[in-house]
């Protein structure tokens, strides 16, 4: 077993620049701390720390052993608070990141199944998707919902689930749709366009359709976030596309025009976990109900 005592001494040396200066902050010998770096390098198999001048400083194997015990030391920080808000809060708690290019109503759509849990204290946080996976492997969250699977990183331990599939829809403000002459999707060619950018993962899924179907759009703006894209539309500044969830809300609520269904466009989404098992128990539902 990996000893934790040791792994602190080795990140307090790399923190502080030296074994001298890590044992003048520990309190210790200079030779106990560096007998315990030893054992652990000896535990290891390789070497952490290289001379440099007077001073030491990492190896490659050392480089790599440092970001991961900023990590375990980083969580054992957090380790006191976790524990006295969850011996102090009524219910449970649910935290989670939301890709900042996840439409909001595909977010909605997905914690449905969870959202009627009795005393259940929600906490979403947006970001962008890089950064809440690494929250999420630090378990920070319990769950990122996404419109892509986490990429392959073998420094990188989440594990992504599927959890649903919508078509794409196109709307439009009535004062645009009622002067369209043409059916869908050729109208799209008639009328200014709103995108997501290429960073949503659906984008490059709508060029390939344009070009199937022959059409050259002219698009006016794109959007990283799909509220944001909603609510220039709903403006009158051009037709968009979204998740075939949102219908009822632009429908009923937002009196937008449907254009038209786009079947051969799929948006997929994910819930991604820190466990290959999930354990916890409303990201169990979020999973199961979708």
């Amino acid at each position: 077993m990996l000893n934790y005592r040791h792994l602190y001494y080795f990140w307090v040396a790399a923190k502080e620049g030296g074994i001298a200066r890590a044992a003048e902050r520990l309190d210790m010998a200079v030779q106990t701390v560096s007998t315990q770096i030893r054992d652990l390098e000896r535990f290891l198999g390789h070497a952490l720390f290289k001379p440099s001048g007077r001073s030491v400083e990492l190896t490659p194997a050392g480089a790599a052993a440092m970001r991961l015990a900023e990590q375990i030391f980083e969580l054992g920080e957090q380790l006191p608070l976790a524990v006295r808000e969850a011996a102090t809060e009524h219910g449970m708690r649910l935290s989670v990141g939301i890709s900042d290019g996840l439409p909001k109503a595909a977010a909605r759509h997905m914690l449905h199944p969870a959202s009627d849990t009795p005393g259940m204290h929600l906490i979403c946080v947006e970001g962008k998707f890089d950064d809440l996976l690494a929250d999420l492997a630090l378990h920070r969250l319990d769950v990122v919902l996404a419109d892509r699977p986490a990429p392959m990183n073998p420094n990188l331990r989440v594990y992504s689930h599927p959890v649903g599939d919508a078509a794409l829809c196109w709307y439009a403000p009535a004062a645009l749709a009622d002067a369209l002459d043409a059916g869908f999707p050729a109208c799209l060619d008639r009328v200014p366009l709103l995108l997501p950018t290429r960073h949503s993962a659906v984008r490059a899924r709508i060029d390939d359709w344009f070009e199937r179907k022959g059409l050259h759009p002219r698009v006016i703006g794109e959007f990283e976030d799909s509220a944001l894209l909603a609510t220039f539309g709903e403006s009158g500044l051009g037709a968009f596309p979204a998740t075939e969830w949102s219908h009822d809300e632009f429908v009923q609520h937002r009196q937008l025009q449907l254009l038209g269904r786009c079947n051969e466009v799929i948006e997929h989404f994910y819930a991604i976990s820190a466990e290959r098992r999930v354990q916890h128990p409303l990201v169990q539902k979020v999973l199961a109900g979708n």
